[in-house]
């Protein structure tokens, strides 16, 4: 036995066993304790308080705020599943990646991107994309420097654990809180660091 390892044994009878570690709690802020009027509008605080823009509009009015938060956007970048109608009325460029994945310079080139969500948090103020439906690949929302995200009212859960039961670990998990920002250097907050510079969310409510 060399003498570091004999040290450390006789320090570990020394000292005996460890303590039992006490039982972690698993029922902390699980359960949903907030209606859904709540829900929607502590979300909408904390994407404000984010500096985030928010328009809330209903499934008719959908087509009409895109295209208003699109307004002098010439060439928007989407997932290939985006829904038609969510466009039907931007009269400018839309290009959607796939088949063929646009390059970094492609995405770079855009004025925005559009997507839908996984999930959103109101007390965090956080949606979630996990490459799913309406989603893309997470490339998409981290170059173009406007990222305009559709959130239907359904998926407006309360807390974390909420949102974190509708997600799948293994999928590739994007939780974004506000536009991208940083306040590293002097604690001066800048934004655009890590991903867009703008962050526009439409709430539908039903």
């Amino acid at each position: 036995m060399k003498a570091r390892e004999e040290i450390l044994a006789r320090l570990r009878t020394a000292l005996g066993p460890a303590p039992a570690a006490p039982p972690v709690p698993r029922d902390y802020l699980v359960d949903e304790d907030l209606d859904a009027v709540t829900r929607l509008e502590m979300f909408v605080d904390r994407l404000v308080d984010y500096k985030a823009e928010v328009t809330r509009c209903t499934p008719d009015g959908l087509a009409e705020v895109v295209a208003t938060a699109l307004a002098g956007v010439r060439r928007v970048v989407t997932p290939a599943d985006i829904p038609q109608d969510w466009l039907s009325a931007y009269p400018e460029t839309v290009v959607k990646d796939g088949p063929q994945p646009l390059t970094v310079a492609d995405l770079d080139a855009a004025d925005a991107v559009l997507t839908g969500c996984a999930v959103a948090i109101a007390q965090t103020g956080t949606i979630v994309l996990d490459g799913g439906a309406a989603q893309g690949r997470r490339a998409l929302t981290l170059v173009p420097d406007h990222h305009v995200c559709v959130v239907t009212g359904d998926q407006v859960v309360g807390g974390v654990p909420a949102g974190l039961r509708r997600l799948t670990p293994t999928r590739p998990l994007t939780f974004i809180s506000g536009p991208s920002a940083t306040s590293d250097i002097e604690l001066n907050r800048v934004e655009g660091v890590h991903g867009p510079r703008r962050l526009h969310v439409i709430l539908v409510e039903r």
